[in-house]
């Protein structure tokens, strides 16, 4: 794929851009958030899935290779819309998932250039950071006293996680080996909420964000509790003045890998379904109703994004 890359000292942010090859001249972009980098091959995959619909794609990352969030400025989306407006692109999407689904609805909330947001299993609250250093063999460990995003060198504020280094990946290591999943942090987040209910300052200012608005959820994601978040920020929505269309697609089953049918294949062309069931027990045991969810997910997107690009 052809691609073009940026980096903070010289760019102001750091991520790639795949121009969609049967689309000369388009008009709409998508900035895209999948994957450690915005270069690896999961990326790579989403910016193709996304051309295949027409749309130019700039894939964005805090850094290579660092799954980790931490103070992340989101200033860096402002410097990546005006590359897209120097590239001729009218309509600006973003697209993230979990982690990412977070970054994507912020960016939205700070910039109103942004009119189609698509967050797969989101929080509806601001993060604490998270750090994979493998600091004392640990794969993730929360930061000190510190945000996953900034704005104008200010923390944002956050939901802190219950526990502190290194108790913190043992209790995901923990909630993984109960449930017979590859990773399960649900309880770590319950409980962060238990012991500290979610305040307004750190709450995602979804009311601010233009255009259409699409949280998808899956009921069974042992991450963290997606659908209530997502049932939250629609609740939310009801009694405040916004701007947004605001599409809540939620399901029994699904995992946190509620992506398009098609992106998944394209990611792995053999076994993509057996990877979600290895990776979650529900996706082992509920293998069928799993791939509907990313089929009626696959269907409706492309939708979405045909709606969006007629103005529609």
């Amino acid at each position: 794929m052809k691609k073009e890359t940026f980096t903070p000292e010289r760019d102001g942010f750091f991520g790639a851009w795949y121009p969609a090859p049967n689309a000369q001249g388009a008009r709409c972009a998508v900035i895209l958030m999948l994957g450690d980098s915005s270069d690896d091959y999961m990326a790579k995959c989403g910016a193709k899935w996304l051309n295949r619909q027409g749309c130019q794609v700039l894939a964005m990352s805090p850094a290579k290779k660092d799954y980790g969030h931490h103070s992340y400025p989101l200033e860096r989306f402002g410097k990546a819309i005006d590359f897209l407006k120097s590239q001729g692109c009218e309509k600006i999407g973003i697209m993230g998932a979990s982690t990412t689904g977070m970054m994507a609805l912020l960016a939205a909330s700070y910039y109103h250039d942004i009119s189609l947001t698509v967050a797969v299993s989101p929080p509806d609250f601001v993060m604490e950071a998270f750090y994979r250093d493998n600091k004392d063999g640990a794969r993730e460990r929360p930061g000190d006293n510190e945000s996953s995003v900034t704005w104008q060198g200010e923390q944002l504020p956050y939901l802190p996680y219950a526990y502190r280094h290194p108790e913190y990946w043992q209790k995901i290591e923990e909630a993984s080996k109960a449930g017979g999943d590859s990773v399960a942090s649900r309880p770590l987040f319950d409980e962060s909420e238990r012991r500290h209910p979610v305040r307004e300052e750190e709450k995602i200012k979804v009311e601010r964000i233009q255009g259409r608005v699409i949280c998808i959820g899956a009921e069974d994601d042992v991450l963290w509790d997606t659908c209530t978040y997502i049932r939250r920020m629609e609740e939310r929505l009801g009694h405040l003045p916004h701007d947004c269309a605001f599409d809540a697609w939620l399901y029994e089953h699904g995992t946190h890998f509620a992506f398009p049918e098609s992106l998944l294949k394209m990611m792995l062309p053999v076994g993509s379904g057996l990877l979600v069931g290895l990776m979650f027990r529900a996706g082992k045991e509920h293998p069928s109703e799993c791939r509907q969810t990313r089929i009626d997910i696959d269907n409706r997107l492309r939708q979405a994004i045909r709606a969006w690009q007629a103005g529609v």
